[in-house]
């Protein structure tokens, strides 16, 4: 089991998206989705850019991971596709991208097309530079409502489950990557518990 930390700047319910009884990380931290197999947990923290620095947004213990044509071809997760006639988790679902009759890229309107639907392609070249969706039934997810990191992890014996890197932190000792696995086991409650910072 491995653990990976990564810090979210803009928290729109988009990446990760924890709606529907299923948190799905579907686009940004290619690294992440490739590397990451069933049973890893991703931390997902703030940090100062949205004003919490030092908490975390999400915790997810991996429990799925598929290309993008199959999450987008399995009807458990169609009502991860954008619709914007619906409410706020909805229009920001992640189910965005399959392929066309040739192989080539789709981008549904999404958080991550142009506003008027139209293709962002530094976007799409981002977001299917892996292939792999990760999802999770177990998971918490505290938004805005961000939670302190403990202090016994954020100081053990050198480790720190803030990620102080750029883009996501999963070297730890196996001492600590039990030590996270024991306080994610303890939470008391899973779900979505709060509200994406981003929104209004």
């Amino acid at each position: 089991m491995r653990v990976f930390s990564y810090k979210i700047a803009r928290d729109y319910g988009f990446a990760p998206n924890p709606f529907h009884g299923v948190c799905t990380l579907a686009t940004c931290k290619p690294r992440i989705r490739s590397s990451a197999q069933l049973g890893d947990i991703v931390v997902g923290c703030g940090c100062k850019k949205n004003g919490l620095l030092g908490r975390i947004i999400c915790v997810l213990r991996v429990t799925g991971k598929c290309s993008f044509q199959d999450y987008w071809d399995n009807p458990r997760f169609t009502i991860k596709r954008p619709f914007f006639k619906g409410n706020q988790s909805r229009a920001y679902g992640d189910n965005i991208y399959h392929h066309d009759e040739r192989g080539g890229w789709l981008q549904e309107r999404s958080h991550h097309s142009f506003p008027d639907g139209s293709l962002n392609a530094d976007n799409l070249a981002r977001d299917t530079g892996c292939e792999h969706v990760l999802w999770s039934d177990d998971f918490t997810y505290f938004g805005r409502a961000a939670i302190a990191i403990p202090s016994h992890l954020r100081d053990f014996e050198g480790d720190d489950l803030y990620p102080n890197v750029r883009d996501a932190r999963s070297r730890y000792s196996s001492a600590f990557v039990a030590a996270v696995n024991e306080w994610f086991e303890t939470l008391p409650e899973r779900g979505c518990r709060g509200r994406p910072g981003a929104w209004s």
